[in-house]
């Protein structure tokens, strides 16, 4: 078998590649081509090794991967390993397509990751998490985040919420993007009707929640209450929370108890302590 010739490495920041590259910064470019840009050293690790696990929960497929002279070697051998194209590029063509302000020596385009809310309630999931009208990146990636790390099975954002796939969201999930099936654009009164349909209860995050999250804590550590059987998370907008006709949908709302003189947990706080309530009530 003939090796493939080594490409000649990109140096010219306004070549046409580099500009479609840069282009997937925006959400209508995403949309319109189904692609989207992983930056830094923590999700294209993630993502290449989401490529060749079978057992991955999240199929990803990878265009290319473009890595810097300086970068590690490592990046290169398992991106060629995965049948994924290699493009070293210079320190100005990475900094031209990245959206990052200081970007690292790697970067990759790769396919969009969309997940069917059908498809995950089929798999009988216990914990999901939903963001309704989430518009902050960094919110909603730590969220992701937090659901993979305390073992939840889905991640579902409705309508009006951030685009999962912009870039600040693909780096605040740390890769996290690749390992936890994430739904998007679904209302939330039909999450809500179809987690009721699959045997989920609905737990709506509420600052005056007619439950309290210590409460359920103990209930499940008598093996009883919502947290013990299938279940999934509501949370709002950052600034406004769910409003009172949102919370309604759900089968009832729940604090989080604040024992300090702290005002308040942002989102990403609150849905953290929540999903580890679930973890904790699933053992």
């Amino acid at each position: 078998m003939t090796e493939r010739p080594e490409a000649p490495e990109l140096t010219n920041p306004r070549a046409e590649r580099v500009k479609k590259v840069a282009r997937l910064s925006g959400r209508s470019v995403r949309q319109a081509t189904g692609r989207f840009l992983v930056e830094g050293h923590g999700p294209v690790t993630e993502l290449l090794a989401a490529v060749v696990d079978p057992d991955a929960a999240v199929g990803v497929v990878v265009d290319t991967l473009y890595v810097g002279l300086d970068a590690d070697p490592g990046y290169a051998r398992a991106a060629t390993a995965a049948g994924v194209e290699v493009r070293t590029a210079s320190a100005e063509v990475l900094a031209a397509m990245a959206d990052a302000v200081t970007p690292q020596h790697v970067l990759a385009v790769a396919h969009r990751v969309d997940v069917d809310l059908a498809q995950v309630l089929a798999g009988r999931p216990r914990t999901l998490v939903v963001l309704a009208r989430v518009r902050d990146p960094g919110n909603a990636g730590t969220v992701i985040r937090a659901a993979d790390a305390s073992g939840a099975d889905a991640v579902v954002l409705t309508t009006e919420s951030v685009d999962v796939h912009g870039p600040k969201v693909v780096r605040s999930t740390a890769g996290s993007l690749f390992h936890v099936p994430v739904v998007t654009g679904v209302p939330l009164a039909d999450v809500v009707a179809a987690c009721r349909q699959g045997g989920l209860a609905t737990l709506a995050t509420a600052a005056d929640g007619r439950q309290d999250l210590d409460d359920l804590q103990d209930e499940a550590a008598d093996g009883r209450g919502l947290l013990v059987g299938p279940h999934a998370w509501l949370l709002g907008n950052e600034a406004w929370g769910l409003p009172a006709e949102d919370a309604a949908l759900a089968d009832t709302t729940v604090s989080v108890p604040i024992h300090g003189h702290a005002e308040s947990l942002n989102l990403a706080m609150a849905a953290t302590v929540c999903l580890y309530a679930s973890a904790r009530a699933r053992r």
